[in-house]
């Protein structure tokens, strides 16, 4: 276990989860930080509407709105594909939570915690150029290329990671450690005990198997 990161694991309760810190703290909010400014060049004049995927990526919107300088609105959509206490991925695609907002004519811009196999994102899109927005664009936090499955435009992205397991900083494990103010990569000891009680898809979380 890295914890020599500068990161107070035994402050988080999951420091014997952890095999190594992916993306610190620190280095999240200044890429952050530079999405935001980006963003704001990007969208100077234009009627701007973020639109949060959840759950994962309520601690990304939050963050990122507070280095957006133009006027925006924010929405929210909750996407799922799974059934009752199934892990596994049904390959379905469902919308638990639809917009409240009409976007026909509003530049619409899909905030996401990860992109994974990129399926769940192309539904999303589909779904929404059926609006008809003026534009709609994509603001990844992490984009996992080396899994995807079918090809998603991605106008932003915060970081391009491997292949693992990651969870913290709005992704979760069994819904928890979302609050984690880094990404972290769970290590390979924890994965018996975890797939012991429940089972989950090693190399992935279970919420991004059809992202």
């Amino acid at each position: 276990m890295n914890g020599n990161l500068g990161e107070p694991l035994t402050e988080w309760g999951c420091e014997h989860l952890i095999e190594r810190i992916l993306i610190p703290a620190d280095v999240l909010q200044r890429r952050i930080a530079e999405l935001g400014e980006q963003i704001s060049r990007d969208y100077a004049g234009k009627d701007l509407l973020l639109v949060c995927v959840l759950k994962g990526g309520v601690m990304f919107l939050t963050d990122l709105m507070r280095h957006i300088h133009v006027p925006h609105e924010i929405d929210f959509m909750a996407i799922t594909s799974y059934g009752a206490g199934v892990r596994q991925s049904t390959g379905i695609v469902r919308i638990l939570m639809d917009l409240q907002t009409n976007i026909e004519g509003r530049h619409v811009l899909i905030v996401e915690d990860i992109v994974d196999s990129g399926r769940t994102l192309d539904h999303i899109l589909r779904l929404l150029w059926t609006r008809n927005p003026a534009t709609l664009r994509v603001c990844a936090l992490l984009d996992k290329k080396g899994r995807r499955e079918i090809y998603v435009p991605l106008d932003y992205v915060g970081f391009e990671i491997p292949n693992v397991f990651v969870f913290g900083y709005g992704l979760d494990l069994d819904e928890k450690f979302r609050n984690l103010p880094f990404v972290a990569v769970l290590g390979a000891e924890a994965f018996p005990n975890l797939q012991a009680s429940s089972p989950i898809i090693v190399g992935r979380r279970k919420s991004e198997a059809v992202e």
